[in-house]
């Protein structure tokens, strides 16, 4: 049924699994796209060097989702323009447990010493730009 819906090859295993959850195809692609768009990278990362590629993925692929969110962001708008010495300090950073770096960001615990000044100042700091997924269709 799903090769029928969607065509050869467009569908995972686990996503026939779920695709009888919904009850057309549309909007479960629709869903998929919307949740890259939110939540997972959109830059793409043909045009970085190796070690910018290996950093961005770890960046989104951490252990708990709003580390993806806090470092993926972080990295999606500042990988390209990072120095080497920054790219050692965001590898340290990344070294640390989820479970602390979500803490020292949210101010629940406080920094290291090792980490207050830098590079880690500026990823607690850092907002993404959301303006394009609420843009106002009506203006």
């Amino acid at each position: 049924m799903a090769a029928k819906i969607a065509g050869p090859g467009r569908f995972g295993k686990a996503d026939k699994r779920l695709l009888p959850v919904y009850r057309n195809a549309e909007l479960y692609l629709s869903e998929r796209k919307a949740s890259t768009i939110m939540t997972g990278t959109t830059r793409s990362s043909a045009e970085i060097d190796p070690r910018r590629k290996r950093i961005l993925f770890r960046c989104w692929h951490r252990g708990i989702r709003e580390m993806d969110l806090v470092l993926g962001a972080f990295a999606d708008a500042e990988i390209e323009t990072l120095s080497e010495a920054e790219l050692d300090e965001l590898e340290r950073i990344m070294a640390e447990e989820d479970n602390d770096l979500i803490k020292w960001v949210t101010g629940e615990k406080p920094v290291p010493e090792a980490f207050r000044d830098g590079l880690f100042s500026r990823i607690a700091a850092y907002r993404p730009d959301f303006s394009p997924l609420f843009k106002d269709d009506r203006a």
